[in-house]
């Protein structure tokens, strides 16, 4: 059985005096939940300090993306080796906004899975499609060649190392969600593809959904056989509706 993960990514939200009481409210609703791992992964400046309100290891820490370099003259860019002196597990890789906002391709996503694996980091790989290639019929060939370049690189046995997370990019911030059996029709490709190279890996692996998740959808989405919980956006900063989420994952 798959343990649920939920983890917050605050994007390029938070500030020193709101993410104190976040924090805190946070550590406070999850006692008592103890059948659902949760992380949050809070712009590279305030990883320390949320660190520091961490208490042992209730909650995973994570950064929103990693470099795919050790070290030298990359301007702007940050290691495995720096998150880790910094408490990070997790590192989010190939998010939709990376890769539509900034160009990252297929390529860098999958070196970047790499240096995360490298580090003792567990990657979140992001998958998804646009509204476009949604109404062109090609979800499964998007989704299935963003875990091809993946998996060419570091062999579908390094995915037991990470989670997968499908974000359909139509329904990222804009208030739309697919429905529950959307969801899961996805997941469930995703599953079968990974089985077909290796069932023990297909098995393992968790697989999250991220795309307007909510505490009022949350229960129907983590009902599906193959959605193991979410990787969550805007309702992440809202303390109260990220416990109701949780919770839903519990």
């Amino acid at each position: 059985m798959r343990q649920k993960l939920v983890a917050g990514n605050w994007k390029l939200n938070g500030s020193k005096a709101t993410i104190e009481p976040l924090v805190s409210a946070i550590l406070a609703g999850l006692k008592g939940l103890d059948n659902v791992a949760v992380a949050v992964c809070p712009p590279y400046v305030y990883i320390p300090m949320t660190q520091g309100l961490l208490s042992g290891d209730r909650i995973g820490l994570g950064s929103q993306d990693i470099a795919d370099q050790e070290t030298g003259a990359f301007t702007g860019e940050v290691s495995g080796t720096m998150l880790k002196e910094f408490g990070c597990s997790y590192a989010i890789v190939g998010h939709s906004e990376r890769r539509a906002i900034y160009g990252e391709q297929d390529g860098d996503t999958a070196r970047k899975f790499a240096a995360a694996r490298k580090h003792g980091l567990k990657p979140i790989l992001c998958v998804g499609e646009t509204l476009e290639e949604r109404e062109s019929g090609v979800t499964e060939a998007v989704v299935a060649r963003q875990l091809d370049a993946v998996i060419a690189l570091e062999g579908v046995e390094a995915l037991t190392d990470g989670v997968i997370a499908y974000e359909p990019v139509w329904a990222i911030g804009t208030g739309k969600t697919a429905s529950p059996q959307q969801a899961q029709d996805v997941h469930a490709f995703i599953r079968g593809k990974l089985a077909a190279l290796n069932e023990s890996v297909a098995a393992k692996v968790q697989i999250l959904y991220g795309g307007s998740v909510k505490g009022a959808n949350a229960a129907e989405l983590f009902a599906m056989p193959d959605i193991d919980g979410g990787l969550i956006g805007g309702a992440s900063l809202d303390a109260q509706e990220f416990l109701a989420i949780c919770k839903a994952g519990n």
